[in-house]
């Protein structure tokens, strides 16, 4: 009869070995074509979204703000670190004076999704490259969008991925307020 402990080893072998076998195969996997469509995804967004025509500093609020030509929405140039509750950041958008400016607002899922493209390998969110903006943080950001069927909850958008996520009220992200009439959407 084989003892627990050598059970045990022999078990923790097998999933060991079968874990290293499908990690060998998913590295030297040939590219599928659906690589090839994800890699043509990210390179036609990046191109259709070029931040030479796409983005323009705007003077008249002190160089604190971006257009967005694509959108015609105004975004601050520098959202700030900060992470705060949902509640804050719609306070914080809506008292905020940017390039002495008001008439801040938190953006809908969609306005947030306009700025972030396809995912990519990469530390920093996916922003169109040489876009003007300055301290974008590594995370999510709120948007104005409460949970419709759970009271506590508010939607945030993910700036890696650009998927739109629900969490509790009282987490904490960063708030990055935008101008423009608002585009609401289903996400």
């Amino acid at each position: 009869m084989i003892s627990r402990n050598l059970a045990f080893k022999l078990a923790l072998l097998t999933v060991s070995g079968v874990a290293c076998l499908v990690l060998y195969q998913l590295w030297n996997r040939p590219v599928t074509q659906k690589d090839v469509l994800i890699a043509s995804i990210i390179d036609n967004w990046q191109q259709a979204h070029a931040s030479d025509h796409r983005f323009r500093i705007l003077p008249e609020f002190n160089n604190d703000a971006v257009l967005d030509t694509d959108t015609d929405l105004i975004w601050e140039i520098a959202p700030r670190p900060t992470a705060i509750t949902w509640n804050e950041a719609r306070s914080t958008c809506v008292t905020r004076d940017t390039g002495g400016q008001k008439g801040w607002r938190l953006p809908a899922p969609a306005e947030m999704r306009s700025l972030v493209g396809p995912a990519v390998d990469s530390p920093i969110p996916n922003i169109p490259p040489g876009h003007p903006f300055l301290n974008i943080q590594p995370t999510a950001y709120w948007t104005v969008v409460p949970e419709s069927n759970q009271p506590s909850y508010a939607k945030y958008v993910d700036a890696f991925l650009g998927n739109v996520l629900s969490f509790i009220r009282i987490y904490t992200y960063p708030a990055w307020c935008v101008r423009g009439p608002i585009k609401l959407d289903k996400q």
